[in-house]
């Protein structure tokens, strides 16, 4: 859901993870689902990418 939200917003890895302020490698593993994601970097994913609450929900739920 990230990833796609991403490419959407035409945003590379690079810049997201900087607009979060975590490392590309974090971010990396976050849209692999490799690790858990903190409540607060997942709300700044949110806001940034503008993602649907619909959709949140769905990957919450997964």
């Amino acid at each position: 859901m990230i990833k796609e939200n991403r490419k959407k917003k035409n945003y590379s890895q690079e810049q997201l993870a900087e607009l979060l302020g975590i490392s590309t490698r974090q971010l990396q593993r976050i849209e692999k689902n490799e690790e858990e994601t903190r409540i607060q970097t997942l709300k700044k994913i949110i806001k940034i990418l503008e993602i649907p609450d619909t959709e949140i929900i769905d990957y919450i739920h997964k």
